[in-house]
């Protein structure tokens, strides 16, 4: 299979254009993972339905992921979602008449030290809940499973049921099918603002004109709180940049996708790796930066020397000094001024990549980088989604938040956003998802989040 790549930037073509209708059903905002499974969801259930994405289908964090389809190691209040998710991607191929570069490899969270042992013991209760099939190995099974890392590990978690796919093939393609089962798509089309009449949702003004519609989704990704403040809405809501490299080919150690605490690392379809460094991060400051950092704090209290503070978000960033909060809906919005978020991998941390798989590895030789980038993933203070109604804009169902896990959850919040916006059952208790939670202090992360 042949294979791009590496993430679209907004240099890439437009490959979904043509004239938006007048109105719809349901305007889902955003064409990454959440946001092309809710509309291709809403439109299978006979809706009419447009997507709107103000640069690249998987344009930014969609493509830009590691391509975990990850059941291990969730928060237990995402892992009914996620063996939902995990069901959904088994089933996308053949829905989507597609090769998603998706195979079941297993996940493996590596030990190198006693307490993550126990870590991972103490979370195995919730993998027993939901019927998955994780246990834990012993440092032989581990190393017939990771050839070459022998001595470096005393054992692993192991859910062999989690898969991988690649995200800058997958997600494009998927929305291929959407189209192909009646979902209007436009690239390059930035929803500017809501079009709110008696108080309640009545359609989008987009760069390109009004359309009206009761029902919107936004699945913005890192701009969602930008979008949202605009519209008098608060979510506590940041993005750090992560590094991430593909390596040239090199000889197979393992199928499938494992970490410890120092390297992340997955087989790819063209025979290399994706890796990057577990836990690092860049925290550029912006407003929404200063403003919600007690919201942050328990979170950067709990992995301290994860994140490195940058002085200032880049021009044009959703959390940039110069980016507006405000501006009018028939003038240029900050989603018209970055098309596609690509920020520069930090040189720093390839270098700290190559030396970290290099010394997990020794007789792979040298590690040549195929291509680096970098996303930004947009994350909450506990580490979980909103996947809520706003109560405040009836209409309106948010979306986002994902919090750097939502390639592999991706196709079920698509499908609950769109039954909660169509007003029927979502199949799921969302209350650990509400946007209401942060109303009285933000909560922190879960424990059994690993």
């Amino acid at each position: 299979m042949t294979m791009p790549d590496g993430p679209p930037t907004d240099r890439a073509p437009a490959s979904h254009g043509g004239p938006l209708p007048a109105a719809a059903d349901v305007v889902v905002i955003g064409g990454g993972i959440a946001g092309v499974t809710a509309a291709w969801h809403a439109a299978a259930t006979g809706h009419r339905t447009v997507l709107l994405e103000k640069g690249r289908v998987a344009g930014e964090q969609s493509s830009r992921n590691w391509g975990w389809i990850r059941q291990q190691g969730r928060d237990p209040a995402e892992l009914p979602l996620m063996v939902e998710a995990n069901r959904l991607w088994r089933e996308l191929p053949a829905r989507a008449e597609a090769n998603l570069g998706l195979h079941r490899t297993g996940t493996a969270y590596l030990i190198r030290k006693p307490a993550d042992r126990a870590r991972y013991k103490a979370w195995m209760p919730h993998a027993e809940a939901h019927g998955l099939d994780t246990r834990l190995l012993t440092r032989a099974e581990t190393e017939a499973l990771i050839r070459g890392g022998a001595g470096r590990w005393d054992g692993a978690l192991w859910t062999a049921s989690d898969m991988r796919a690649e995200p800058w093939v997958a997600v494009p393609a998927l929305a291929r099918a959407a189209v192909r089962d009646g979902v209007t798509l436009r690239e390059s089309c930035a929803v500017r603002a809501l079009d709110i009449a008696g108080g309640k949702v009545a359609g989008v003004v987009t760069e390109a004109g009004r359309i009206a519609a009761p029902r919107v989704i936004l699945a913005g990704g890192a701009w969602s709180g930008l979008f949202l403040r605009a519209h008098g809405v608060t979510l506590p809501q940041l993005s750090v940049r992560a590094t991430v490299a593909a390596t040239e080919p090199m000889a197979e150690i393992f199928d499938g996708q494992a970490a410890d605490d120092r390297i992340a690392f997955r087989r790819r379809a063209d025979g290399g790796y994706t890796l990057a460094a577990s836990g690092d991060h860049d925290l550029f400051v912006g407003p929404d930066a200063v403003r919600h950092l007690r919201a942050f704090l328990p979170q950067l209290a709990a992995d301290p020397l994860g994140t490195t503070f940058r002085p200032a978000a880049p021009r044009d960033w959703p959390d940039g000094w110069s980016t507006p909060r405000r501006w009018a809906p028939d003038r240029e919005s900050p989603f018209e001024r970055m098309r596609v978020l690509d920020p520069s991998p930090n040189p720093r941390r390839l270098k700290i990549i190559a030396r970290r798989f290099a010394d997990a590895f020794p007789e792979l030789g040298p590690v040549r980088f195929r291509r680096a980038w970098a996303g930004l993933i947009d994350t909450m203070p506990d580490l979980l989604p909103v996947i809520d109604r706003v109560a405040g804009l009836p209409g309106l169902v948010v979306a986002t938040g994902l919090s750097g896990h939502g390639f592999g959850i991706g196709p079920a919040v698509g499908r609950v956003a769109a039954d909660l916006a169509l007003d029927r059952a979502p199949g799921h208790d969302l209350a650990a998802f509400r946007l209401s939670r942060f109303a009285a202090g933000a909560p922190t992360p879960s424990p059994a989040h690993l």
